[in-house]
């Protein structure tokens, strides 16, 4: 038995052997492949991150373009709502101007028609007015329509 056991070995060993080769054959062949399949896979995943990154800075592109039309369209609400402030500030002004017009009017008619034949109260205005003076020299027109020019000094001349 043993003898026959001996052949048996041998066919196992070469047929293991046999199977040894056809499996480092086979890896021999499947290994590029395998390389070739690996960096296929590889490129498809750089294109799909590349992809991404681009759908990304497209999108933050957007967002900026978005944010600075935003910021422009506040910037000229706001120009708008300063110019229609000013223009309400210059209409309210203007009003306050025509109101103290018509208040200052109104009290010069009013001292207008207290003046009117009042000729004495008129005299004793002058006359204060006179008395008050610090030295100014004072013009009277005469019947020619001429003023008087120098009546005399206020302060006599030295000799």
């Amino acid at each position: 038995m043993y003898e026959g056991g001996r052949g048996s070995d041998i066919g196992t060993v070469l047929s293991l052997s046999v199977i040894i080769i056809i499996l480092i054959i086979a890896a021999f062949w499947a290994w590029p492949k395998y390389n070739v399949y690996k960096l296929e896979l590889d490129g498809i995943a750089a294109l799909k991150e590349a992809e991404w990154s681009k759908k990304i800075l497209i999108e933050e592109a957007k967002a900026q373009e978005q944010a600075s039309l935003m910021r422009a369209k506040t910037k000229v609400t706001l120009a708008e709502a300063e110019g229609q402030a000013m223009l309400a500030r210059a209409k309210a002004e203007g009003q306050a101007d025509i109101e103290r017009a018509k208040a200052a009017a109104t009290a010069n008619k009013i001292i207008g028609n207290s003046l009117k034949n009042n000729d004495e109260y008129l005299r004793y205005v002058w006359i204060k007015g006179l008395q008050d003076g610090k030295g100014e020299r004072i013009y009277i027109p005469t019947e020619a329509g001429l003023p008087i020019l120098e009546a005399g000094s206020l302060k006599p001349l030295s000799p």
